[in-house]
């Protein structure tokens, strides 16, 4: 059962101001599928704190997946890609650029979301918008191509050629 850490990036949110919506559904759909929910956390769209954060649990082995949900837009304050991609050893674009693609059919404003997919260490780190409707249907296409992925790189499996 791979672990997963769940970071929630909102102004408003870290300030009690608006109820988090997209994390319990993340947590939800990650939890149906089997994954198990290591840490969960609420931020505010901080470039340092998101990316310490992300530090933390990768370079402590807290979590397996790491999927952030907020701060992908293009206000002045969402900086989750550029965190993200702070602590990055390597991109993994094509999880993103599936996910926009497979979402813009039915919601055109997927193309203004700015998300990045990225591995550190043994942790893969997927950004979500912050729309829960957007993050749903993200999940529902990453939740069955992600085991795979995490069992490469995690080392359970071997040989991805095979498959």
């Amino acid at each position: 059962m791979f672990a997963v850490a769940i970071v929630t990036l909102s102004d408003s949110g870290y300030a009690g101001r608006r109820e988090d919506l997209s994390g319990p559904i993340i947590e939800e759909l990650c939890r149906t599928d089997g994954f198990r929910i290591s840490h969960t956390i609420l931020l505010p769209d901080d470039k340092e704190m998101i990316s310490a954060e992300l530090r933390k649990i990768c370079d402590n082995h807290l979590a397996d997946l790491i999927i952030t949900t907020g701060g992908t837009g293009f206000s002045p304050r969402d900086w989750t890609p550029e965190a993200t991609s702070a602590v990055a050893d390597r991109f993994v674009p094509g999880i993103s650029e599936f996910l926009r693609s497979s979402v813009m059919p039915r919601m055109k404003r997927a193309m203004l979301s700015r998300g990045v997919s990225v591995i550190r260490k043994q942790t893969l780190i997927v950004n979500l918008p912050g729309n829960p409707n957007a993050v749903r249907e993200n999940m529902e296409y990453l939740l069955p191509v992600l085991p795979h992925g995490l069992e490469i790189l995690t080392g359970i499996a071997g040989d991805c050629a095979n498959t």
